[in-house]
């Protein structure tokens, strides 16, 4: 693993180093000037000039770009322009809330996915296949924002079972946190629970044809046996590729399903950061999440490795 690892170090870093200029670019795109959001409307524009010679933006581009990738590797992350406070401080204050989401969603997206796709791989009723296959279908063409509202409407005012606006970190008591956290971790993992099952029930369709699981049959094995140990572990491959690859679309359907349950998470953040070109923070928050999706990648590769002795990392 060790030489898998150095053999990726330079498409990682070439990922990264490209990424990070995409990050320090993109926001300079939006329109709006953040040293007149910062000067305020009646600010002069000698007062805005100022500012803008304070917060460095005067400079040329490149030499921006240098001096914030130096403040990359030395933890110095900047100032944010809106809120006038260290970047690191402020991503820290909402951090844990959105990774509580994510790995919350994440948690629900694979054990509806991989429970759903284990069942609808191995009933034999023609209606209950159709009927996941109608579910699974319903809930892939179902936008994010859409679950979320129909389950703010159907827990929250209807039955009142849970509670549908604000949070409770689980650091500080996880009981409510936990009651806080369901709604919203199962509106943003439905979609992505749908296509883990499907990819699941097909996976496991195709592996049933294996000459291996007819022997198992022939040799008397239990059916529940061959399911889970022969059919069901050899088809979590592809299924696995797909968890890493939609958490990163988990991190980006936080956005909306944060302001949907009034969450202060980094979605929130980085919302009202892009609308008053917060530049700092947008470029922070632009290079943790495919340094974030480059972690997963990697870990989804090992893990395959290890699940599926065929594929091997050298």
């Amino acid at each position: 693993m060790i030489r898998f690892l150095i053999r990726r170090l330079p498409v990682i870093a070439l990922v990264l180093a490209a990424s990070s200029l995409i990050a320090f670019l993109l926001p300079r795109l939006m329109p709006g000037d953040p040293a007149a959001a910062v000067a305020g409307p009646e600010a002069t524009p000698e007062q805005i000039a100022q500012i803008r010679h304070e917060l460095g933006l005067d400079q040329p581009i490149a030499e921006q770009y240098v001096q914030w990738i130096k403040g990359l590797f030395t933890g110095d992350l900047g100032q944010s322009l809106q809120f006038r406070r260290p970047v690191a401080e402020l991503v820290g204050t909402r951090l844990e809330s959105t990774v509580e989401l994510a790995l919350a969603a994440l948690i629900f997206m694979v054990i509806i996915g991989v429970g759903i796709g284990l069942v609808a791989g191995t009933v034999r009723a023609a209606w209950l296949r159709t009927a996941i296959d109608s579910v699974n279908t319903l809930l892939l063409a179902a936008p994010g924002f859409l679950v979320g509202l129909l389950m703010v409407l159907l827990f929250g005012i209807v039955f009142r079972v849970l509670p549908t606006s604000g949070e409770i970190p689980l650091s500080e008591n996880a009981e409510l946190g936990v009651q806080y956290l369901i709604l919203p971790a199962l509106a943003l993992s439905l979609a992505s629970a749908s296509g883990i099952a499907r990819l699941v029930q097909t996976s496991m369709r195709a592996v049933r044809q294996q000459d291996f699981v007819d022997l198992a049959v022939a040799k008397g094995v239990p059916s529940g046996r061959i399911a889970t140990h022969h059919v069901l572990r050899n088809s979590l491959g592809p299924a696995l590729v797909a968890i890493g690859i939609r958490f990163g679309d988990l991190l980006a359907g936080a956005v909306v399903i944060e302001a949907i349950f009034a969450r202060n998470g980094l979605g929130q953040l980085a919302v009202s950061s892009a609308q008053t070109a917060d530049y700092p923070v947008v470029q922070v928050l632009i290079v943790g999440a495919v340094l974030i999706a480059v972690a997963a990648q990697l870990l989804t590769e090992i893990g395959l490795a290890r699940l599926d002795p065929r594929v091997r990392l050298e």
